[in-house]
């Protein structure tokens, strides 16, 4: 076997399984899932009946999909980055469908880095674990980036020495960020690209959450819209990543896309079409009537928004939490006098409260890794996905705040 699969640490969800397996929650309460951001709106009408057109699944099921993806789904990726973010894309060569962009965000380390000794990947701690897996399955080092309050839950790149820089071969980005839903600005994006112009690294920028925001007068930046602005109209050196996930309601169609430069996605295509994982083309077809359309994914926003209204204040009275800029998720702080004198950490407390009041939330330790002092970003945090009813939601918050109280 691969020796460094024995650098990779379970799985967050994993560790949560294995927290709870002997505890038994209060029958008489209806268990609320608030840990896995698994979107649970119902997905738009028109696109499960597609889903349904026999002739197309049958059309699907007959043939073998391509890997660059077909036509139609490329150029309606291509029309939605633009009315979106503004970049003109190529949809030959500057967009590439992907089953989802979770085996993408992998894979794509995979592809673009050099496995040379002391090449480093820089990442938001907490970040999503796909990110870490990559790097240390490439043998690259995987450099922390704290995203605490004190940097307003944003990496702070000023912090990276030049000698750090000068060995960075690949950066991973989250934003919206999971799980704060921090923003990073045009003008962080931009200083960015200034250090990438410097140091040639690469640039992964993860913006699933993009269309979950609170404003809809302004929607998040994203980063081809920091190149079209700085006039960086080659992308050069950077991709992002989005999906139909939480902007449509469709995990499970497992469907999303990279974007970018086109240099570095033609050895990336050549790498997807050994690596057997192209999306069926009943998927696909589904997939560009999803793109398409804005109306569903206006309505979803309002649906979080409604919960976020609603829950905030309930958190906010006990718990040290606001609600973020973008995302689904709440990312409170455990109380300082709990933390010292009932619960030593997050894992603790998040057992404990499903004993009490039959909710599940994700330890924030479980999302993040030691830094060089020490401390972990994530501990003393929970992660709380509002993906439930808006009934479910309030109940759980209303149980939460009575636990905490």
């Amino acid at each position: 076997m691969n020796p460094a699969l024995n650098n990779l640490q379970l799985y967050p969800f994993q560790r949560l399984n294995a927290l709870k397996a002997d505890i038994m929650p209060p029958a008489h309460l209806t268990h609320v899932p608030l840990s896995i951001g698994e979107p649970k709106h119902p997905a738009a009408d028109f696109l499960v009946e597609a889903l349904c057109d026999e002739a197309l699944v049958r059309q699907g099921l007959g043939t073998y999909p391509a890997t660059l993806g077909s036509e139609q789904l490329r150029e309606a990726i291509t029309n939605w980055v633009g009315q979106r973010f503004g970049a003109k894309l190529d949809p030959h060569s500057e967009v590439l469908p992907v089953s989802g962009t979770r085996e993408a965000l992998f894979s794509f380390g995979q592809a673009v880095l050099s496995g040379k000794p002391g090449a480093a990947v820089l990442l938001p701690n907490p970040f999503y674990q796909i990110y870490e897996g990559a790097t240390l399955l490439r043998g690259a080092e995987p450099v922390f980036l704290p995203t605490t309050a004190t940097t307003g839950y944003l990496p702070d790149f000023s912090a990276v020495s030049a000698a750090t820089w000068r060995r960075c071969e690949l950066v991973y980005l989250c934003t919206p960020g999971n799980p704060t839903g921090a923003v990073l600005g045009l003008d962080a994006l931009q200083n960015l690209l200034d250090l990438r112009d410097q140091y040639g690294f690469v640039i992964a920028s993860d913006e699933c959450y993009s269309e979950i925001y609170n404003n809809e007068a302004a929607p998040p930046p994203g980063l081809l819209e920091a190149c079209r602005l700085s006039g960086r109209d080659d992308y050069r050196g950077c991709v992002v990543f989005n999906s139909l996930s939480k902007r449509s309601n469709l995990p499970g169609l497992r469907s999303g896309f990279v974007a970018g430069d086109a240099r570095l996605l033609a050895p990336y295509l050549q790498y997807r079409t050994y690596h057997g994982c192209a999306m069926p083309a009943h998927a696909q077809a589904v997939s560009a009537l999803a793109w398409a359309d804005e109306a569903h994914v206006i309505l979803n926003r309002a649906l979080y928004r409604e919960k976020f209204s609603a829950v905030t204040p309930l958190l906010a009275a006990h718990m040290d939490v606001t609600q973020p800029e973008a995302a689904f998720f709440l990312w409170p702080r455990i109380p300082a006098e709990l933390h010292n004198d009932q619960y030593k950490d997050d894992s603790e407390f998040a057992a404990a409260l499903f004993a009490a009041q039959n909710v599940t939330v994700l330890p924030g330790s479980f999302l993040s890794r030691r830094g060089s002092d020490g401390s972990n970003p994530g501990s003393n945090h929970i992660r709380i996905a509002l993906v439930a009813p808006l009934d479910n939601c309030v109940a759980a918050a209303e149980r939460i705040a009575a636990f905490v109280a």
